[in-house]
């Protein structure tokens, strides 16, 4: 087995928790400037994500920093926002001409996920009743 995973784990798990904590604070100040009932601090926060995503992964990969990535990528960004992750993977399959898989990608992936929080949702009501 490929010990890799495990080298870069606590890498991961310290940027996580920096993203986490950053995602909290700007979802807090974001929120006092903005409450009108939209879910405007999770919305910049998910599009301030996936911008930085974008920005990471075509300067690791053209100054070949790519042992920054578990730290950066699936740490610092996948715990500021996992939805950056999920906007790397449907447009890289946009890019490599997988239009369709792209489409059902982003399409499940919302559908699907609302209707699990629904799920959960009702077996913990019912659970808790």
């Amino acid at each position: 087995m490929n010990s890799l995973p495990y080298v870069a784990l606590p890498y991961v798990a310290l940027g996580g928790a920096i993203g986490a904590s950053l995602r909290y604070l700007a979802a807090f100040w974001i929120h006092r400037m903005w409450s009108d009932g939209f879910p405007v601090a999770i919305l910049s926060v998910n599009v301030v994500g996936s911008f930085l995503m974008g920005l990471c992964v075509v300067a690791l990969t053209k100054h070949d920093l790519g042992q920054w990535a578990p730290f950066l990528m699936a740490g610092v960004l996948g715990g500021f926002t996992t939805f950056s992750a999920f906007s790397l993977e449907a447009y890289t399959m946009f890019e490599k001409g997988e239009i369709g898989a792209a489409g059902l990608y982003v399409l499940l992936s919302v559908t699907v996920s609302i209707a699990g929080l629904a799920l959960g949702v009702a077996v913990a009501r019912g659970a808790m009743a």
